[in-house]
């Protein structure tokens, strides 16, 4: 056992370890680990590659041995490096550099399992763990890693399969196949193979994190964290000044892609000639599509009355009935989603980084049309918004020179302009637009496709409408001294309200209504064959879901209240043909306003409501919910911040802030300056001194060792003042204490 004051010294030596600035003199910084982001992959990629040649000391061909680092750790370096090498460019006030090589990460067996797994989730609808996963298959995943690296793999091959899907367990042999059968599995479309699938996940792994940190911020759609709300709150804050707005739509560079206009863009940032070739493939390889004869014959051999489907073993269930209407209210620039031949999930990224170039063309003319007004209260000689910052949709009344300014928001293939100025420089603008958009995407735009409108006409977008109304506001400000004021404002307010008329427009195309100037509700005949207790919960998530919709809309209360209203009557329709009560007003007085009391047909009562008695939940039915406008929660009105970014965003800039070495100094320079210590330096000094001094202690028996021990305790004393100073000692008198 060893003596007491060498343990004291062993667990006092531990806390060193602690202290990431304990010395005042820089250390060299320590090798990484493998948990930690690696932003060079060369040397994870040697052993790895080493491995599969021969040099490694397991089997070559076992790719159990391939598998040594975390995959989410090798992703999270290459979201790193991006995001450091773009704040590096956008300090120095330079273009970005070029990314780093991705080819290195291709040969990454673990990248591989972890899109195997992704593709699997989307396969089967469920996860599986990277334990779970068979020899058979990581062998598989192997074999389409080797095709891929020697360019002989093809996107679209269903003859020479490298890796099966999960749910083709019985899946025939193709050797066994007859012409007839082969030529049939050829042109026959269906959906594409598995490895296809894969692959495009790997690629969105490696490019995601390149483009994300490239990207401008005035984009949203197809990209993490920038949903239609972000977007509604960017307008609601950023576009309240502004006069005369220009509505585009570039929806056919969607639809129908130039496949050397995505290979240029994608060329400019990524230099890796395996990973563009791979998207070139992908674009250029014929997609097989049903031809209309083949339509014809379906039609005509389709049966007149069809059985319910059985979902056979592994296939994921259908998106339940609410999210399927849900999905029918998506605004017109949310309906379109690109889909490029064989790219796949890589489609809406490569759809963003063509119409980068706009963003960036948009971001230069609104630096060029940016002329200040003294006058105005709206921007000034430093470009910067004034106002109340708590309230950005109100701006106060100014003279008749105002500061000419643009701003811009892209959503997807439609984006909205903003001017603040005269018509002229509006009509100006959009005539370079016109022109870039005819030289860059070969789209023809004309006057009519980009309208110019003012403010009071309402300008729809993501089925929100914006309009501007003089308000009359108390303003309270404190003065000089202290005093509170309060006066008279005048000024205009920017007003997002969710448009009613497009509610109703979608509420038609689901057959939820009919007519157009008194709606009238029809009868939910989806739901005939369900248990009220399930119908009503199916229609309080879609309501429940159709209130945070519009929870930025001005109106919000307004246009649930009135789905409630249509979504009632529907199912007070449904349930008065169900149960054969004729008419709306005999559901509701047996089920009350928001129908959560069970029904009766003529036999007594149903069998559902049977049941639940029996069992004792008779009160599980709930009620439908906003059947009145104060039950509707108010709309959110929380301003978004200014240079507002997404959290896995800030997460990344304040990560490479902290690790970042200039940092560190500034920090500490700042301490020497104030004449402050930090504990982590106290506990280094406090430990060196106790360290120094315990070599003099002489071995002996526990009453020398207690003795030397109270010196060891003095002497440690003395070297704190020494080094501290006496300001040192009293700013820690617990540690002058414990020694």
């Amino acid at each position: 056992m060893p003596p007491p004051r060498r343990a004291l010294l062993t667990s006092l030596l531990r806390l060193r370890g602690f202290s990431s600035i304990a010395s005042h003199h820089p250390h060299p910084p320590a090798p990484p680990r493998r948990h930690q982001f690696v932003a060079d992959p060369n040397a994870s990629t040697s052993r790895s590659v080493a491995g599969a040649i021969g040099g490694g000391s397991g089997n070559p061909l076992d790719p159990t041995q391939l598998l040594r680092d975390d995959p989410v750790a090798i992703t999270a370096s290459i979201w790193v490096s991006s995001f450091r090498a773009a704040a590096a460019s956008a300090s120095a006030s330079a273009s970005p550099a070029p990314p780093q090589s991705l080819t290195p990460f291709l040969s990454r067996l673990e990248l591989w399992v972890l899109a195997y797994q992704k593709a699997y989730a989307d396969e089967t609808g469920s996860y599986l763990p990277r334990s779970s996963i068979p020899a058979s298959t990581l062998a598989s995943l192997l074999s389409l890693r080797n095709a891929v690296l020697d360019a002989r793999f093809r996107f679209g091959n269903r003859l020479t399969p490298f890796l099966q899907s999960p749910r083709a367990a019985n899946a025939p042999d193709l050797a066994t196949l007859s012409k007839r059968k082969l030529r049939a599995l050829l042109t026959t479309p269906g959906p594409p193979p598995f490895q296809d699938r894969v692959v495009q996940e790997l690629l969105l792994l490696l490019l995601e994190p390149v483009y994300e940190a490239r990207f401008s911020p005035k984009s949203f759609a197809f990209r993490p964290g920038r949903s239609p709300h972000a977007a509604i709150r960017t307008i609601r804050r950023s576009f309240a000044p502004y006069l005369w707005y220009i509505k585009g739509d570039l929806s056919p560079l969607l639809h129908s892609p130039d496949p050397a206009l995505v290979v240029g863009a994608l060329i400019r940032d990524v230099c890796d000639k395996k990973v563009v070739d791979l998207i070139r493939s992908a674009l250029l390889t014929p997609v097989v599509t049903a031809s209309d004869d083949a339509g014809v014959k379906k039609k005509k051999t389709k049966r007149k009355y069809q059985k319910k489907k059985v979902l056979p073993e592994g296939e994921p269930k259908p998106d339940p009935y609410w999210l399927q209407t849900f999905f029918g209210f998506a605004p017109e620039e949310a309906q379109m989603q690109p889909d490029w031949g064989h790219c796949g999930v890589l489609s809406p990224l490569l759809a963003n980084v063509c119409l980068d170039e706009l963003d960036k063309w948009m971001e230069e003319k609104i630096k060029e049309f940016y002329k200040p007004s003294k006058s105005d209260v709206v921007g000034g000689d430093d470009g910067i918004e004034q106002g109340n910052t708590s309230w950005p949709e109100f701006v106060p009344t100014s003279g008749p020179d105002k500061t000419r300014k643009v701003d811009y928001i892209r959503y997807g293939g439609h984006f909205l302009i903003g001017v603040r100025g005269p018509r002229a420089d509006a009509a100006v603008l959009r005539k370079q637009l016109v022109e870039f958009c005819d030289q860059r995407f070969r789209i023809k735009l004309d006057n009519e496709n980009l309208p110019i409108e003012h403010i009071t006409k309402g300008i729809m977008f993501l089925d929100h409408v914006l309009c501007r109304r003089v308000v009359y506001p108390t303003l309270r400000y404190t003065a000089t001294g202290g005093k509170i004021i309060s006066e008279k404002g005048v000024g205009t307010l920017l007003s997002v309200t969710a448009s009613l008329k497009q509610c109703i427009k979608q509420f038609r195309k689901l057959e939820f209504l009919k007519g157009d100037r008194e709606p009238d509700p029809q009868p939910c005949f989806r739901m005939f064959h369900a248990t009220q207790a399930h119908t009503n919960s199916q229609m309080n998530k879609l309501l429940l879901t159709m209130a945070e919709w519009y929870r930025y809309a001005d109106n919000r209360k307004k246009v649930v209240n009135f789905c409630s209203y249509i979504i009632r009557g529907s199912l007070a329709k449904l349930y008065a043909a169900k149960y054969k009560l004729r008419s709306r007003a005999k559901v509701y007085k047996i089920a009350s306003r928001n129908l959560s009391r069970p029904l009766k047909d003529k036999k007594g009562q149903s069998p559902e409501y049977h049941n639940l008695l029996r069992m004792g939940l008779v009160d599980s039915i709930d009620g439908l919910q906003y059947t009145r406008m104060s039950m509707v929660p108010d709309p959110d009105y929380t301003p978004l911040p200014s240079g507002w970014r997404p959290d896995h965003e800030k997460i990344l800039l304040e990560y490479i802030k902290l690790t970042d070495q200039q940092t560190l100094e500034e920090q500490r320079a700042c301490i020497r300056e104030e004449g402050l210590i930090t504990p982590q330096d106290y506990i280094s000094m406090f430990v060196w001194g106790y360290k120094k001094n315990a070599v003099l202690l002489p071995s002996s028996k526990d009453s020398d060792a207690h003795e030397s021990t109270e010196d060891l305790g003095s002497d440690t004393d003395e070297l704190a003042e020494k080094e501290l100073g006496n300001e040192g000692c009293q700013r820690f008198p617990k540690f002058a204490e414990m020694s």
